[in-house]
């Protein structure tokens, strides 16, 4: 799961959710690129974020594409976050004895524009919260960020505040992950996606 590299945190704010990915893609301890997209959105009021084998990230998010795409097409509206997220659970849980690689983290707002954090394990166990979801190498820098700076029902503005501060404090100590950072806050409005540098050293 540390081959590549990858850190991801999801946040719960007032009727808004947040997610935020590193940037980059290494083998081991050997940077390759620093533009690597994580987070991928599905729809206007569904997010995933993956860390873990790169392979079986674009691999995933391919079968979720598609999977996303053929339910719009059956149903004629668009896929629910709680629907997606038991998708993603059971595809994972269908490969479990070959299974990818991969720990999702989906983030979204119900048809009612509440917020939904959904992380899984490589088998598709979900997990809900209703705070902030990790996923990636360095949890434990992570874990204690989120817990002090956190605070529930915080407006958009001051959760992409709090949720890049977590996630670049969080990846300086981690040496797999890093080199800058992409923060989504999605609201009943609409996706706003901010590009933030980090140390690349």
């Amino acid at each position: 799961m540390q081959y590549n590299g990858a850190a991801i945190i999801a946040m719960v704010g007032k009727d808004c959710v947040a997610i935020a990915s590193d940037k980059r893609f290494g083998i081991r301890n050997q940077t390759v690129g620093c533009e690597m997209k994580k987070v991928f959105q599905m729809n206007d009021k569904v997010l995933v974020g993956l860390t873990g084998l790169a392979s079986d990230m674009q691999t995933l998010e391919q079968k979720f594409r598609f999977k996303n795409n053929l339910y719009r097409l059956r149903e004629e509206r668009e896929m629910s976050v709680t629907a997606f997220s038991n998708m993603v659970s059971s595809l994972l849980y269908e490969s479990r004895f070959g299974p990818y690689f991969v720990e999702p983290v989906v983030a979204g707002l119900t048809e009612d524009g509440k917020p939904y954090l959904c992380g899984m394990d490589l088998l598709g166990a979900p997990v809900l919260t209703d705070d902030f979801m990790l996923a990636g190498d360095c949890p434990e820098a992570m874990f204690g960020l989120c817990e002090s700076l956190y605070q529930p029902n915080l407006e958009p503005d001051d959760l992409f505040e709090v949720l890049a501060q977590c996630l670049l404090s969080g990846v300086d100590r981690d040496c797999l992950s890093g080199w800058g950072c992409v923060v989504h806050v999605l609201t009943p409005q609409g996706l706003t996606t901010r590009h933030l540098k980090g140390r690349m050293d």
